[in-house]
């Protein structure tokens, strides 16, 4: 009785369509594991790259200096590669001697594009997670409707019905809902905690639009030449 009602024997003895959903649920939350530690390990690379760049960044390093150093290397963070936009455009419009707004207007508009840019990329497979945590309950619950159906069409077949010629059957359709809930709490769980983390370096971010713009403003509205370096400063708004 114990051997015919583990879950491997349940699996194995139970129809073709509750196979196929409990291999493809199981396949699922594989593959839902590897996206939540790929996104765990991609969020952390991302938040030490900003913060070391916003550190430099506040230092009081001229920030032509910045740019020219970034230029050199590659980028490893998406806070370096808003800047690094931000500062190309400005710097082409400054050198054509357009008016103030309109460097300012452009450096702006540069930097939003590349936050859109980086912000798609940040967030890419987590709608994965969504339909997972959605969809994998009702598919398992489509296992379980199937492989009862299944089983009380065998029972109609039977003279006499009995407690154990019941329950391997009903237990065999039941294991799709539950596989279907071990694949969809995990990433439910991970989509809520990895969206909360995607929109605190989002607000980052656009925090640092924000601030690098006033600087530009600073900057222009002082009547820098073309060829003047771009000067930082080193008192950060807020505590880093």
């Amino acid at each position: 009785m114990n051997e015919s009602l583990s879950i491997t024997a349940l699996i194995l003895q139970a129809s073709l369509v509750v196979q196929v959903v409990v291999a493809g649920l199981a396949l699922t939350s594989l593959v839902s594991w590897a996206v939540i530690f790929g996104k765990l390990i991609g969020l952390k690379r991302v938040r030490g790259g900003n913060e070391g760049f916003e550190r430099e960044f506040w230092s009081g390093r001229s920030l032509t200096e910045m740019n020219q150093a970034i230029g050199s290397k590659p980028s490893t963070a998406p806070m370096e590669r808003i800047f690094a936009s931000g500062m190309r455009e400005f710097l082409k419009l400054r050198e054509r001697r357009l008016d103030a707004a309109a460097q300012l207007d452009g450096a702006r508009r540069a930097m939003r594009a590349s936050y859109q840019r980086e912000l798609d990329v940040i967030e890419s497979n987590l709608s994965f997670l969504a339909s997972v945590g959605s969809v994998s309950p009702y598919v398992g619950l489509f296992g379980t409707v199937w492989g009862i159906m299944h089983a009380f069409t065998t029972f109609g077949t039977l003279q006499q019905v009995t407690l154990s010629s019941v329950a391997p059957a009903i237990a065999e359709a039941l294991i799709a809902t539950a596989i279907g809930l071990f694949a969809a709490i995990p990433a439910v769980v991970a989509y809520n905690r990895l969206a909360r983390d995607i929109d605190r370096i989002a607000i980052q971010l656009e925090t640092f639009i924000e601030e690098f713009t006033n600087i530009l403003q600073r900057n222009v509205g002082a009547g820098a030449s073309s060829t003047a370096p771009i000067q930082s400063t080193t008192i950060a708004p807020g505590v880093r």
